[in-house]
């Protein structure tokens, strides 16, 4: 089979869903192949796009045609029984949270509680399983925002998602970001007495602007040097032009969203069906495109990007140009 049979809007809009919200990867991964299946996208751009064997890909389909939706899902897989309780488990799980960068204090802390002796690896696994992941802390603003506010907020936000899911108007975030040969140090696996290093130098900074939204669908202007109000009031002019149907963008209170000039041009925009939501102080994770920043500095800007300033522009370009299609955030 080189292409899944035309798809029902009732199972379109299943895939969609799954491919949007489910928690699993795989699913979302192969709710996906089925979509652009359907588009017409054939089996080996489909396995580039994921980087995947086109066997994979065939397996997904066989399955789709089979079982339908339920050949998405992961089959229940047996094995030896656990090594804690799901008692002991949770306990172990409290020990690492009470110092979260030294693993070996939870396992001692586990053996000496529970008499249970169990390697750091089955600790990793546990604590995967229940949703923990290495990675690097943040500074943090909590403390700052107004808890109801936040709150709020986000319950707004989900409403405007759930009319996006009925078809009744699309959700964007925009933001702003810079990107200099002053580079940011992501965490890679090295040879064990090796580090690999980054070249480090001042240059000129290049801005990004950009809205983006859950749909894919990214749009970015790239500036060199400062971003004034004007710059953002040029890209939403022209994003506003681009819309087909009733728009929310989700911005911060940067001073250049807030700006006389920038709101005097909030009326114009909204007969175009365009709107603006702010978000309240010190809440740069209800901002989905963060989420995007990034994953363009931490994962999808190769190193070479950092030779020279010519090789930042391009390697960024690059990478721009392929968000929405080989570089995609699913899971947000």
């Amino acid at each position: 089979m080189r292409y899944v049979p035309a798809l029902s809007e009732t199972e379109t809009k299943e895939l969609l869903s799954l491919f949007k919200y489910h928690k699993s990867h795989s699913v979302r991964r192969r709710a996906h192949l089925i979509m652009l299946s359907a588009e017409g996208f054939p089996i080996s751009e489909i396995a580039r796009i994921y980087q995947v064997h086109r066997d994979t890909v065939l397996t997904t389909f066989g399955r789709w045609e089979k079982e339908g939706l339920a050949g998405l899902y992961d089959a229940p897989k047996s094995g030896r029984p656990p090594k804690l309780s799901k008692d002991e488990a949770d306990k172990a799980l409290k020990y690492l949270e009470e110092d979260p960068r030294s693993i070996k204090k939870a396992l001692l802390a586990t053996q000496k509680k529970t008499g249970q002796t169990i390697s750091e690896w089955t600790l990793k696994r546990i604590a995967k399983k229940n949703n923990f992941r290495w990675k690097r802390m943040r500074k943090s603003v909590k403390g700052k925002r107004n808890k109801i506010a936040f709150q709020q907020a986000k319950e707004e936000i989900e409403a405007l998602h759930a009319q996006e899911a009925r078809g009744e108007l699309n959700v964007c975030y925009f933001d702003e970001t810079g990107f200099s040969l002053v580079p940011v140090v992501p965490y890679a696996w090295q040879r064990v007495g090796e580090t690999i290093g980054i070249p480090d130098s001042r240059s000129k900074r290049l801005n990004v602007l950009a809205f983006w939204s859950k749909e894919q669908d990214f749009q970015a202007t790239t500036v060199q040097g400062r971003v004034t109000s004007e710059t953002v009031i040029a890209c939403f002019d022209k994003f506003s032009q681009t819309i087909k149907k009733k728009t929310v963008v989700i911005i911060d209170n940067a001073s250049v969203h807030t700006s006389s000039q920038f709101k005097e041009k909030r009326d114009e925009w909204e007969k175009r069906g365009l709107s603006i939501k702010y978000l309240p102080t010190y809440s740069p994770e209800l901002n989905l495109i963060e989420i995007v920043w990034r994953f363009i500095k931490y994962r999808w800007l190769p190193l070479t990007a950092y030779l020279s300033f010519k090789h930042l522009k391009k390697e960024l370009q690059m990478v721009l140009d392929g968000i929405g299609s080989k570089y995609q955030i699913t899971f947000a």
